[in-house]
């Protein structure tokens, strides 16, 4: 039996979407038949990925109620059921509330990393929840659709100098429970994913970026190696089509577990 969320004839909105997990997500959403629509800042990276899986690029800033409502409306346009809104957008800022300096944390870096990862988590949530409202349920059990948010294990165990990040990433696991209560009610589900080490771009490449990557796999239990984008897009697509995983928060990282820093 096919689950309910099947995805073959379906829409989804993947934030972060034309780069590292959102990509590798928007790929393997795509690969299972759903149109995406790609929301990202990116236009040239977004646009090239859409028009590469079929789906529809909407250039986004999380942050912005009305960016996010037009890429919503874009994937309610697609002649698709609305079941799916992964978030994956988000930015990193490495400091100490208190630097070697003496000089205190930026108030103003720490509010962008809130607004960017933990605001833009809720805005795409809420609004893609909405849409996703709309649309008839998908079974007997009244199902409309999935809701995927991305934090980090930061969230729960952040190292030195991530009090923003950690904090945005934390705010996103603290909302998994009671957004899961709330739109039960709707019939859709949400789970967030908390991933570790993942092989993406933004370590860079060659000699001093290896030796940089192997620091970070030293106390990774098994496997011996970072996580990949597609494995993070798998965890994803399996979530959303086993019907009873709801309101998990899910660690996503080969056993790691931080050092101080």
């Amino acid at each position: 039996m096919l689950p309910a969320m099947n995805l073959n004839g379906t829409a989804a909105i993947v934030s972060g979407g034309a780069s590292g997990l959102g990509e590798a997500t928007v790929r393997d959403l795509a690969a299972a038949g759903c149109k995406v629509v790609v929301a990202d800042l990116n236009e040239a990276r977004g646009s090239d990925l859409a028009a590469e899986v079929g789906g529809v690029f909407a250039r986004t800033d999380v942050s912005d109620e009305q960016s996010v409502a037009s890429a919503v409306a874009a994937a309610e346009g697609l002649g698709a059921p609305l079941r799916v809104a992964v978030s994956c957008a988000g930015i990193g800022w490495a400091s100490r509330t208190v630097g070697r300096d003496g000089t205190p944390h930026d108030l103003g870096a720490y509010r962008k990393v809130i607004d960017v990862n933990l605001i833009g988590t809720f805005n795409v949530m809420r609004i893609a929840a909405a849409a996703i409202a709309r649309t008839e349920p998908a079974d007997a059990d009244g199902q409309r659709g999935v809701v995927i948010n991305t934090a980090s294990i930061a969230g729960l165990e952040g190292q030195t100098g991530q009090i923003a990040y950690s904090a945005s990433k934390g705010g996103i696991i603290g909302m998994t429970v009671p957004a899961a209560r709330d739109l039960a009610a709707i019939g859709v589900r949400v789970n967030t994913i908390c991933p570790g080490i993942i092989d993406t771009p933004i370590y860079g490449a060659g000699p001093g970026s290896d030796e940089f990557k192997a620091k970070l796999i030293a106390p990774i239990v098994f496997p011996k190696r970072m996580g990949t984008a597609a494995e993070f897009a798998q965890l994803v697509r399996s979530l959303i089509e086993n019907d009873y995983m709801n309101a998990d928060v899910i660690r996503f990282d080969g056993g790691i577990r931080f050092q101080p820093k």
